[in-house]
């Protein structure tokens, strides 16, 4: 196999036997033979736009198809032969219908491949297509190297797009670029800039996904204020929610209501308590249990219910927890059981078959709910509070964590900034210090919870509102962006800040293993993009 699409790559550089994150290398294979089937369904749905044949179902289930291949997301290769067969089956019937117009279809070997009918030679054919892929750009590693990053990119950003279409937000401008890149991938006739600026561009996209997700999330469930939140529980009955989706909980909550169920978040889904019409309708959503993705193998062994995975961030599960971890959506796992939001009646039976908590505890809380309508209400305190040095540096510290070492970073960092700094955070980054108390300043509290790492939406809108406020550009605000990163809905975030042209950025705790030192030096020297060094030294080069 070869996999280097996660922080988290054997010896930082490829994952070649088995995933770091735990996926088989068979699972790789059919992962790149569905990428594969989705280039020639592309290529047949770009056609079939032009003759104005409608192509919403394919346009969506591409996005479901690309999220389904995230670290994390899917491990079951029965799905993937699934997938692989619904790509064939809607390519296929776009054919037909624009044979029906008289048209005749653009052939080409991705538009007319067919996969093998046993599962061995599909495997089979899902290496070969990744090693051709990789010969074909063997030439020029820096190309290569840019295909990669455009390909993880376009991968992240599906995945907010998906997230955004559960919640009737659709864009055909981004469905139609989607495709487009699928079929760019071949590409030989593109110079190393072109593929400089199809990076971009696919930043530039995802900010358009973040967009129409964060539209989503604001007019179903309100915009976010300021929660606290228990890490403690209650007596009763449990099901705990991981993952991102918040229609997902949204379905769980509601179909739990009058049961004596306790609904609890954990991961990134933190940030729901802090929507209103969540929140108030649903009193039994009552607290956030464990921290991140990366310990939900402790959280989840402990916890005495049912749990469900909604979106990406599944470890291959413990025997002594995996009868009772269910999957929504794209997750799968083989031997989970995996359900519906239709109907989540096997997870509330299993939540009373199972003992709940026996007692109340109280393990202190945390505060979310600071996004973009929160932080800008209080805008004039803030302007004021930097005009009189109350305030003297904003650090966004967020992103995706993970399990390897040097990730203390963070917390490092945090934990020995100045007293006259406020911080940031969004993404599950912000388990590594999200329940410390910070203090405030002037009432401001110094750790504001901006939400999921989606939410990059609301903390640039907020970096931007501060910097018109101030008649500067954003570069120019005592703002400095310091980030981790694990999979690839943090690089699509990343290439939409470098869209926007945000310089400075460090990131960590290691550089992408798919950028050659070449497109390295290009992003240093063009944005000032730079790897994280030691707190003392960050701190000290980003106060001046």
């Amino acid at each position: 196999m070869f996999c280097n699409q996660c922080e988290q790559t054997t010896r930082g550089d490829v994952c070649h036997q088995w995933g770091a994150c735990g996926k088989s290398p068979e699972v790789d294979a059919l992962q790149d033979l569905l990428v594969h089937c989705l280039r020639g369904l592309s290529q047949v749905a770009l056609q079939a736009k032009a003759l104005g044949i409608a192509t919403r179902e394919t346009d969506e289930f591409t996005c479901e198809m690309l999220f389904s291949t995230l670290t994390n997301v899917n491990f079951d290769p029965n799905d993937f032969v699934a997938f692989v067969n619904r790509a064939i089956a809607l390519r296929d019937s776009l054919k037909l219908q624009i044979h029906s117009t008289g048209e005749v279809v653009v052939e080409s070997m991705l538009s007319t491949f067919q996969p093998a009918g046993d599962l061995a030679q599909r495997m089979k054919q899902g290496r070969d297509l990744e090693y051709a892929f990789i010969s074909q750009s063997a030439s020029d590693v820096d190309i290569f190297s840019l295909k990669l990053t455009v390909l993880y990119g376009l991968k992240g950003a599906a995945a907010y797009a998906f997230h955004a279409l559960e919640l009737n937000q659709q864009d055909e401008g981004f469905y139609r670029f989607c495709h487009e890149v699928l079929v760019s991938l071949d590409a030989q006739d593109k110079s190393l800039q072109d593929w400089v600026g199809l990076a971009l561009k696919v930043g530039q996209m995802n900010l358009k996904a973040m967009e129409l997700l964060d539209a989503g999330n604001t007019e179903t469930f309100g915009h976010p204020v300021p929660t606290t939140v228990p890490l403690g529980t209650i007596a009763g009955k449990a099901i705990l929610v991981s993952g991102h989706d918040l229609r997902d909980l949204k379905a769980i909550l509601e179909q739990t209501v009058g049961t004596g169920i306790t609904v609890y978040t954990h991961g990134e889904l933190l940030p729901a308590h802090g929507y209103p019409k969540l929140k108030q309708t649903y009193p039994h959503l009552y607290g956030h249990y464990g921290t991140a993705w990366q310990n939900q193998t402790h959280d989840f062994d402990h916890f005495p219910g049912p749990i469900v995975m909604t979106t990406n961030c599944l470890m291959p599960p413990h025997d002594t927890y995996s009868d009772r971890l269910f999957t929504l959506g794209p997750v799968g796992y083989p031997g989970l059981l995996h359900t519906s939001i239709e109907d989540v009646s096997p997870i509330i039976q299993k939540a009373l078959e199972l003992p709940g908590f026996t007692e109340e505890t109280d393990r202190g809380s945390v505060t979310t709910g600071f996004a973009r309508h929160a932080v800008l209400g209080v805008a004039d305190a803030v302007i004021d509070a930097v005009k009189q040095g109350q305030i003297r540096h904003f650090f966004l510290v967020g992103g995706c964590d993970g399990a390897k070492p040097g990730r203390n970073y963070y917390s490092d960092l945090v934990e020995t900034m100045p007293q006259d700094c406020v911080v940031l955070t969004l993404g599950c980054g912000k388990f590594r210090f999200f329940d410390q108390d910070l203090g405030t300043i002037g009432g401001i509290p110094r750790l504001l919870d901006v939400g999921q790492c989606n939410d990059a939406y609301s903390a640039i809108q907020i970096a931007v509102a501060l910097a018109n406020a101030f008649g500067v550009e954003v570069n120019q605000l005592p703002l400095s962006m310091v980030l981790s990163w694990y999979e690839q809905k943090a690089i699509a975030v990343l290439l939409t800040l470098l869209a926007l042209g945000i310089q400075n950025i460090r990131i960590g705790p290691t550089l992408p293993a798919f950028l050659s030192p070449n497109v390295v030096k290009l992003l240093s020297e063009t944005f000032n993009l730079k790897l994280i060094t030691t707190p003392e030294q960050d701190l000290a080069a980003c106060l001046g």
